[in-house]
């Protein structure tokens, strides 16, 4: 039998010892996490072995012994060491022992119960596989759900399912890591902080400070959330305006990111500890975007230019759509349109655009106070600008959304008479109550003054058409300048920069499985094998620490979209993500 022996490269120079480990009889593989040093008392071992599997839940026992022929004889201890499988009894026994010469090893797996011969202990084949430690305690494995078959000779051959119980057993067994940190206490182990402790002031302090920091944040937080939910918010002109601003939606949205980060209860396990770093990497890039242009919009007076500037783009935006009008009023491209109709039409939506006019002359004085506000509220965050930017592109484009609005239901009443009419020449029509075509007969007055309103409908069709045209254009315009802003917010909130960052600086910290180098292959030794970590691809990172977001997205389809456009329905493309679909 082939057995497969999982070695630390920290412990491949230190001196000889115990095999420390956990034994997989499903998949005849072991993992050796630390080595004993002798001299040691066997109780010891044992009571320490036990301790780690009482505080770690893992089964933690001595694999069998560690030879390294540095300083003592190749048999001063051969028969001490033989003598340790009686007290440590373990099936297969496994004797690890490395040379002068760095390049030379010798592994051997003892079966005391399955023997070759009588009186003769049997043997198997050992396959030894270096890893490294620490990096296998930091990373964590994203296995696929369903792995497609691999071939013999491919990475992840061999290893499987194995590879996540191997992550797992050197992830909980930091009980034994923290056992012997700085040399003291009676047994002593070499484990991947034999080769230096990581430790620093400004951390640990931070670690002590962030506890009553994060109490007093959670207090004022609650506070917050108890006066969100009064009563008076919760009054009909209040709440609806609450649901259609998209600033609201941005500040309830990032009051439940500060309550998770600022929370007391602990992590329940590294993927919720992920998504706190995660959003707390999300906050403060936000808040230091914000501030950047906080910084920028109030340094050399650029808030009072963007005041004088608004106002007169606002009347030539006014202007631009009166000679829109006024073309349409007359003979746009040389079709031929109904007069009356047309007159009509054009006055009314002049009407509203001459209202709307005095309304930003009214608001003229006000405007640059208003700015001072926005740019004051970036200190909350760059999302919170952006949706009060898309806010105030909503209100600032109301006239245009009314004339959509007029055209669209005109239009589409227009759509609606001409379908039914259709069906009344074809002598049929539609049954409301089982929804569906029947067929039906009609006399001859019905059929005149069908084909009389029909008549009139299609010569009325065009001018309706046209103006429903433009406007639907204009409102498409707004649609795509408020995506664009909500798109931006919504990469903000939802980018996990935190995952991304530590796939750019410690790409072994997110593994998506692992490769094998063949270190060296030499008749009579055992295969030697080091076990390298594939870091995880960036797009996988990004779709599965990706966090979510109060950002609208696109509700129909392409298809749905042109055919709510072609029959006039008014069509809402952007809805939160926490809507149900219609």
């Amino acid at each position: 039998m082939v057995l497969k022996a999982f070695f630390p490269t920290c412990c491949a120079s230190v001196d000889s010892g115990l095999l420390v480990g956990r034994w997989f009889p499903e998949q005849s593989s072991a993992v050796v996490l630390a080595v004993v040093h002798f001299p040691f008392i066997p109780i010891q071992v044992k009571e320490l072995l036990a301790q780690v599997q009482q505080a770690s839940q893992v089964g933690v026992a001595v694999l069998g012994t560690w030879c390294h022929h540095r300083q003592e004889p190749k048999e001063s201890l051969g028969h001490f060491k033989e003598g340790l499988s009686a007290i440590f009894f373990h099936e297969p026994w496994l004797q690890l022992c490395r040379e002068r010469s760095s390049k030379l090893w010798s592994c051997k797996g003892t079966r005391w119960q399955v023997p070759t011969s009588p009186g003769a202990p049997g043997e198997d084949q050992v396959v030894l596989i270096l890893y490294d430690q620490r990096q296998v305690l930091l990373s964590q494995l994203h296995l696929p759900v369903a792995p497609p078959n691999l071939q013999a000779g491919d990475a992840m051959a061999g290893a499987g399912g194995g590879l996540a119980a191997i992550f797992d057993t050197v992830a909980r067994s930091e009980a034994l890591f923290r056992r012997d940190r700085f040399g003291e206490g009676p047994v002593r182990l070499s484990h991947w902080q034999s080769e230096g402790v990581e430790a620093s002031i400004l951390v640990e302090l931070a670690k002590w400070a962030s506890g009553p920091v994060c109490l007093l944040l959670a207090f004022l937080l609650s506070l917050i959330s108890s006066a969100s939910a009064c009563r008076v918010f919760r009054l009909w002109p209040l709440s609806f305006i609450w649901s259609k601003l998209h600033t609201c939606e941005q500040l309830r949205h990032r009051l439940e990111q500060l309550t998770l980060v600022c929370s007391a209860q602990k992590a329940d396990g590294p993927g919720q500890l992920m998504r706190k770093a995660n959003v707390l990497a999300s906050l403060l890039l936000d808040m230091a975007l914000g501030l950047a242009l906080l910084s920028w919009l109030h340094g050399t007076d650029r808030i009072g230019q963007l005041a004088d500037a608004l106002v007169p783009v606002a009347d030539r935006v006014a202007e631009g759509l009166q000679h829109l009008l006024q073309w349409l009023m007359g003979a746009p491209a040389g079709l031929k349109m109904n007069p009356a109709l047309d007159q009509v039409l054009g006055r009314f939506f002049l009407y509203h655009t001459h209202l709307w006019i005095g309304y930003i002359h009214l608001m003229s004085p006000f405007v640059e106070r208003i700015l001072w506000h926005i740019g004051l509220s970036a200190c909350l965050g760059l999302t919170v600008a952006l949706s009060i930017l898309s806010d105030i592109t909503a209100l600032l484009t109301f006239h245009i959304y009314c004339f959509y609005v007029y055209g669209a239901r005109l239009y589409c009443l227009k759509v609606c008479g001409l379908s039914s009419l259709w069906r009344l020449f074809r002598g049929k029509k539609w049954n409301v109550l089982r929804q569906r075509v029947d067929s039906c007969s009609y006399d001859l007055d019905q059929l005149f003054i069908g084909t009389l309103l029909f008549t009139i409908l299609v010569f009325l069709l065009p001018t309706t058409a046209l103006y429903y045209l433009v406007f639907t254009l204009l409102r498409l315009l707004v649609i795509a300048v408020q995506g664009l802003t909500h798109l931006l917010v919504d990469l903000i909130n939802s980018l996990p920069l935190y995952s991304l960052g530590l796939r750019l600086c410690r790409p072994y910290r997110l593994a998506a499985g692992v490769k094998f180098q063949v270190l060296g292959r030499e008749a009579g030794r055992p295969l030697r094998l080091l076990m390298q970590i594939n870091p995880l691809p960036y797009g996988r990172v990004v779709h599965t620490y990706r966090l979510p977001s109060c950002g609208c997205h696109p509700k129909h389809s392409w298809g749905s979209l042109c055919r709510k456009l072609f029959f006039g329905e008014l069509i809402y493309p952007w809805r939160q993500r926490g809507d149900k679909q219609e």
